[in-house]
């Protein structure tokens, strides 16, 4: 099996797409309206950031969970013991941010908002009626106004030898959120699981956009939309020695919107966090 980039452009292109969700929990897309030239200049600008002493000025905020988070808390993935090898930077409009990054990251996040709302839209459109049924409002309403969409700046640092053995960049997970859009990173390590328990690798072609389904609309869905396991695995030979860069936006509901019987997004967000360990 094998994930093929879905043409943005194609006239049938939201069919292929939630098909491709629907069947893996991942949908790619290429020829998508962000710009490889914007994600190239964003990985090289925070990059440098997570090289200097800077980012030390920006620690997180415990309880809006903005801003810096060095390897020291980085998250502890479900079902695991051992920290990802990773530093990251959680960035919201409200939020703390460097100001020489401040307007290049929003102009970012504004555009990638746009774009996973139109996909969104697609998920709506595709459900079926008796998927549709459960959810407590449109999919596309259930973002609206909503403060919790997050921009992640992820930083894989190069190896150097003193890794925690068992750890890996970012162990096996499924996110939260309804969507998560991803485009492709700087390094390839991207993988998710089939429904067989094997691995595959996402396709990494810089340029192309990874979208996954999170564990929100899984459960808005009523698991007719799977959140589907995924993985950063670690280099080898030579690409132990290069960082890798990624930018995933994650898709948020209003914290009161009614996800199923069991949970409001807000109430669903804070268990998570804290079986994360960082809440």
């Amino acid at each position: 099996m094998q994930l093929k980039a879905v043409d943005y452009t194609a006239p049938d292109a939201a069919k292929q797409f939630t098909e491709s969700l629907r069947n893996t929990g991942f949908g790619v897309l290429k020829n998508h309206p962000i710009k490889q030239e914007t994600v190239a200049a964003i990985y090289q600008h925070w990059q440098e950031f997570f090289n200097s002493k800077e980012k030390d000025d920006f620690q997180f905020n415990v309880d809006t969970q903005d801003g810096f988070f060095p390897r020291s808390v980085s998250e502890v993935a479900k079902g695991f013991s051992v920290k990802d090898i990773k530093e990251y930077f959680h960035y919201y409009p409200w939020g703390q941010c460097p100001e020489a990054l401040k307007a290049e990251i929003q102009a970012y996040y504004d555009q990638a908002l746009t774009l996973a709302s139109e996909l969104l839209s697609w998920v709506e459109q595709y459900s079926p009626a008796e998927v549709s049924a459960n959810y407590s409002q449109p999919l596309s309403e259930m973002i609206n106004a909503s403060e919790k969409t997050l921009l992640r700046v992820l930083h894989y640092p190069p190896f150097e030898g003193d890794e925690e053995p068992g750890a890996i960049r970012a162990a096996a997970h499924e996110d939260i959120n309804l969507l998560t859009v991803l485009p492709a990173a700087n390094e390839p390590g991207l993988q998710v699981q089939l429904k067989n328990g094997e691995w595959m690798d996402v396709p990494c072609d810089f340029g192309t956009l990874i979208v996954n389904i999170g564990d929100m609309l899984q459960e808005a869905s009523g698991g007719y939309y799977p959140s589907t396991t995924h993985r950063v695995i670690n280099p080898s030979g030579g690409r132990q020695e290069h960082s890798r860069i990624s930018l995933p936006l994650f898709l948020h509901p209003t914290p009161d919107t009614v996800l199923s019987e069991r949970y409001t997004a807000g109430s669903y967000l804070t268990e998570r966090l804290k079986e994360l360990g960082v809440m």
